[in-house]
């Protein structure tokens, strides 16, 4: 199997609304407007879709695993009710206030695990954020990213990769 291009995206800020704090439960969760038609574009031009995500709220007791699953399943049956599936969802559940992780961004080991776990070839891949840590974690294994402002069109990020990619 040959290695696929891929747009790893960030989740809070970059596909939903970030509202300053912490994305707590699915009644807080809110797709950003231009989310749908930037994945189709990304789709089309071949890129899989990998969200990369830090979720240190788990850490400090602010919500439940099975909250993250919940919104992580919504937003994936939303992606694939739009014909753009979600390949796969990575998240750390640690935080520096209880602890040091490995996989937690800028860590590169969720975007590691990505790659190696989906044959996804970094040379030819993405990373959006809006934390210059999204990009951190994504340079050493070969991605190339770009930064957005919190909760900025995503579908602008995206035309800026197609561009650059043509």
């Amino acid at each position: 199997m040959s290695l696929r291009p891929c747009l790893f995206l960030d989740r809070d800020g970059v596909v939903n609304h970030d509202p300053g704090d912490y994305t707590k439960n699915l009644s807080e969760f809110t797709i950003l407007p231009t989310v749908m038609e930037a994945l189709t574009l990304a789709k089309e031009a071949g890129f899989e879709v990998v969200l990369i995500t830090n979720q240190g709220g788990l850490a400090k007791g602010l919500y439940t695993h099975e909250d993250v699953a919940d919104i992580h399943a919504h937003l994936a049956r939303v992606c694939e009710e739009n014909g753009t599936p979600i390949l796969d969802i990575f998240y750390s559940p640690h935080h520096p206030s209880t602890g040091k992780s490995l996989s937690r961004k800028p860590g590169s080991l969720m975007v590691e695990r990505a790659c190696a776990k989906h044959q996804l070839d970094p040379d030819r891949s993405w990373m959006v954020g809006d934390k210059q840590r999204d990009l951190d974690a994504a340079s050493p294994v070969g991605v190339r990213g770009v930064l957005i402002e919190p909760n900025a069109p995503l579908l602008d990020a995206v035309n800026f990769i197609l561009d650059t990619c043509s």
